[in-house]
């Protein structure tokens, strides 16, 4: 029964989002805001190929001016680990400007930050910035809030390292279903903090 349960939630996943997904930047839609999805720099076997991917695809999108700002939202759940603030040192090394980055603190789940960028930083239509496979699962969290978006896939992980993280994804989108379906909220949200805003 769960192996059926997991087979239908992916094609289900796959399927309501497949027209949504980009790979050039000479194809994908302009949208104001780009969701940059939060993820460790390091993994225990050195560099995060994750992050690395993500980084170059959120560069990529703002300097062919296919978004404005870099909104990151991940995990900052210890002093010492800072997912967003991270992102933001190393997106600014690449040349980013610093005003043109925002940063989502309370990123902890996809989901949150899926739904925080409506409610807290009020953007009705965003650009999911991660590995297709998170990307898919993030556009259909988006769906079913209500916001539009679409996807610009980083350079997807191969070997072991990659294979792992695509099975845990399986699991990950029967329980999306499931929180959605209860209609399980963000940790956290806050006042509107509008992006751009004067």
């Amino acid at each position: 029964m769960l192996a059926l349960l997991i087979i239908l939630s992916d094609a289900w996943v796959e399927y309501k989002t497949s027209d949504r997904l980009f790979n050039s930047v000479k194809t994908i839609p302009h949208n104001k805001v780009g969701l940059l999805l939060g993820t460790s720099k390091y993994s225990i076997h050195g560099d995060n190929i994750f992050y690395t991917g993500r980084i170059k695809a959120a560069v990529e999108l703002y300097d062919s001016g296919k978004i404005d700002y870099i909104l990151i939202s991940g995990d900052n759940a210890t002093e010492y680990y800072n997912e967003p603030k991270q992102f933001r040192k190393d997106l600014i090394k690449l040349g980013i400007p610093s005003e043109k980055i925002v940063l989502d603190y309370a990123g902890f789940r996809t989901l949150d930050s899926v739904v925080r960028s409506r409610e807290v930083f009020q953007e009705k239509s965003i650009t999911v910035i991660s590995q297709q496979f998170h990307v898919e699962r993030a556009i259909f969290i988006a769906d079913f809030k209500g916001i539009e978006a679409i996807g610009y896939c980083a350079k997807d992980v191969e070997g072991p390292g990659g294979w792992n993280t695509k099975m845990r994804e399986r699991l990950a989108r029967v329980q999306m279903i499931w929180d959605l379906a209860i209609g399980t909220g963000p940790k956290f949200l806050g006042e509107p903090i509008p992006i751009g805003a004067k």
